[in-house]
């Protein structure tokens, strides 16, 4: 996997010591590859999805179908990035669990 070296030196904006597997809500931004534009234009102020737009309006709506214990709340696509607010009702998962022995793998 290409490293970025540009990004090593930049601080994180993470909260020291917070868990992010914790319920609660969380402001999530995405973004493409090299800033590029894939999603749409924007025209008198309107965000007019493409394709691929359309395809990530589709995908953020069905997380919740995925993710039965995370709830959307507002979002919005950009041409090149997307910006939403989602709820984690409680965490799922194994955290903090080692697998039982039989399944391990080595």
């Amino acid at each position: 996997m290409h490293v970025n070296r540009d990004l090593r030196g930049r601080r994180s904006i993470r909260l020291k010591g917070w868990d992010y597997a914790s319920p609660g809500w969380y402001f999530v931004t995405l973004c493409t590859r090299n800033r590029e534009c894939l999603f749409g234009d924007i025209a008198n102020g309107n965000m007019l999805l493409n394709d691929a737009g359309r395809n990530v309006k589709k995908c953020w709506l069905d997380i919740p179908r995925h993710f039965p214990n995370v709830t959307l709340d507002e979002f919005i696509i950009m041409p090149n990035h997307v910006h939403g607010i989602i709820f984690i009702a409680h965490s799922v998962g194994a955290y903090k669990h080692t697998p039982h022995s039989s399944l391990a793998f080595f």
